[in-house]
């Protein structure tokens, strides 16, 4: 694979990720348990997709066909997005949200933290100014777990639940191919083997103080990173690309 177009897949993925748990996020808005939850999780959301935007654009103008962060968000099918898995799963109850939003944000912590260190420069800005926002994620997203896993009863078993229907999307956080070890080798990315004992460290700590079981290593889900979807993309971007699809090129 050649460099140019290594970049642009791993790009795509630090897009499309953000873009996906993103919109995700923004359909709990008018939904959400609380007033004060439905602006964060909103909030959140917007953070992502600023985020997104970055991404997205940075990986038009290496791949040079003229595509900026809307043609690449929008005119895409599911088989061209590399998001994980993980990030495209349904919201469930807010127990299924948080264990979601705290698996990625531990993940998108440490991978953003790495990424600072790139050589490439603007992936290392990009990084730095999304790293301030995912602190808060983590900050956010452990706390809920905490306190749902260390609540009543039924919030208890509610995040019990959630961690371990999640767990198996996990793996893929943590799986190289060809992309990646390529970003490895110029120094662009990080190994994402290494990432995975600072992550386990963090879910290990978290379980223990919201009383909840930490689900063992196993079998995991993958094929986002290559375009091999869940059904559940589908249904996301029938929504997030409608707009687009139905009136071409329109401008407000």
């Amino acid at each position: 694979m050649a460099e140019q177009e290594a970049l642009f897949e791993y790009l795509l993925r630090l897009g499309d990720n953000a873009l996906i748990l993103g919109h995700r996020l923004s359909e709990w808005c008018g939904h959400a348990p609380a007033l004060e939850e439905d602006l964060a999780l909103s909030n959140v959301a917007l953070d992502l997709i600023g985020q997104t935007q970055l991404w997205l654009n940075l990986a038009g103008e290496v791949e040079g066909k003229g595509r900026d962060a809307n043609n690449l968000a929008y005119l895409r099918d599911a088989r061209d997005f590399r998001n994980v898995l993980l990030v495209e799963q349904p919201n469930g109850d807010f127990a299924v949200t948080m264990a979601r939003q705290f698996y990625f944000d531990a993940w998108h912590y440490l991978l953003l933290r790495e990424l600072m260190n790139s050589t490439d420069g603007r992936v290392a800005e990009i990084a730095a100014k999304g790293l301030k926002e995912v602190t808060y994620h983590l900050e956010r997203s452990r706390e809920w777990v905490v306190r749902l896993g260390d609540g009543t009863e039924e919030s208890h078993e509610r995040m019990q639940a959630a961690l371990d229907d999640l767990w198996m999307f996990t793996g893929e956080l943590f799986e190289a191919d060809e992309v990646d070890q390529e970003m490895v080798r110029r120094g662009v990315g990080p190994d994402l083997g290494a990432l995975r004992e600072p992550w386990l460290g963090l879910m290990r700590a978290t379980a223990e103080e919201a009383t909840l079981t930490l689900p063992q290593p196993g079998w995991a889900q993958r094929g986002g990173k290559r375009g091999i979807h869940s059904e559940h993309l589908g249904y996301i971007l029938a929504d997030l690309q409608f707009l687009q699809r139905a009136y071409p090129n329109a401008t407000w």
